[in-house]
């Protein structure tokens, strides 16, 4: 696979919560972190995703933002 994103973060797939039409699943990243993706329940079972098993967090964004209190 190629892809143009340059922000690609291997890891393993700790949680998938499938709701009515969107899942949310959750990558456990390199240190521990925890990457959270809200993708269609039809994109989880096109990927194969299982809890356990191994994915890439995609990001690629035009735009970062940072709020504080």
């Amino acid at each position: 696979m190629k892809i143009s994103a340059r922000n690609q973060l291997k890891g393993k797939v700790v949680e998938i919560n499938k709701g009515a039409t969107t899942a949310h699943v959750r990558i456990e990243v390199a240190g521990g972190a925890i990457v959270t993706a809200s993708i269609t329940n039809e994109a989880v079972d096109a990927l194969g995703l299982t809890v356990g098993g191994d994915a890439y967090a995609v990001v690629k964004a035009s735009d970062v933002m940072i709020a504080v209190d």
